[in-house]
């Protein structure tokens, strides 16, 4: 089962949306950044968006979020939120990155949060996502990095994965993520990595 299966995360997303932010300052950190970035006339797409609580965070500082993800019932509970949040400039729709379809240059900034290490297919994912953006637009990933501390999980991951517990993953080094990026014409602008599984956080943008 792998993470373009949705059957996974609906499964999975009601436990998921209430569970807790672990390291909440580095999420503040994340938002604050990403925050800084954005303006009010922007278009932003978020891929993997899960129950869409960061795309609400940003809702006020942007003109408008699409916040898309793989799983129906994730989708759900987004809209869920937004509505109860009163929140009317957040749209959620049910996709992939593998099968959203936007002109090209639609967006002025793409998010991909906790979402590149469970692309079997990154190379065409980045490929999409550069498209997609605007000339000059900012792409915003935050991928966890198994490979650089947590090598040892290697073998237990297609244990869960053959019991249904776990989906596809990666397992990346730090480096390999941001050669991968600047290969797909990304042009790095800051990074840094958080925690035990070494999330690298990166802001990057598209050549003008």
């Amino acid at each position: 089962m792998t993470v373009t299966s949705p059957e996974f995360w609906d499964r999975v997303a009601p436990g998921y949306s209430k569970q807790p932010i672990v390291d909440t300052k580095s999420y503040a950190r994340k938002l604050a950044a990403t925050q800084a970035l954005m303006r009010p006339n922007m278009e932003v797409l978020e891929f993997g968006c899960g129950t869409g609580s960061t795309a609400l965070e940003h809702a006020p500082h942007v003109a408008h979020i699409l916040a898309t993800d793989v799983s129906a019932a994730m989708i759900g509970i987004g809209r869920e939120k937004a509505e109860h949040a009163g929140i009317n400039n957040v749209s959620f729709r049910q996709s992939g990155v593998e099968d959203f379809e936007a002109p090209d240059g639609s967006y002025d900034m793409v998010l991909a949060l906790n979402l590149m290490h469970l692309l079997p297919d990154r190379t065409t994912a980045l490929a999409k996502i550069h498209k997609l953006l605007k000339p000059g637009g900012i792409f915003i990933s935050s991928t966890v990095c198994l490979a650089d501390r947590m090598w040892f999980l290697r073998p237990v991951i297609p244990l869960l994965q053959w019991v249904g517990k776990a989906p596809y993953v990666s397992f990346l080094g730090a480096d390999e993520v941001l050669r991968e990026m600047a290969k797909a014409g990304f042009e790095e602008r800051e990074h840094w990595s958080h925690g035990r599984t070494n999330s690298l956080f990166v802001v990057a943008s598209k050549s003008v």
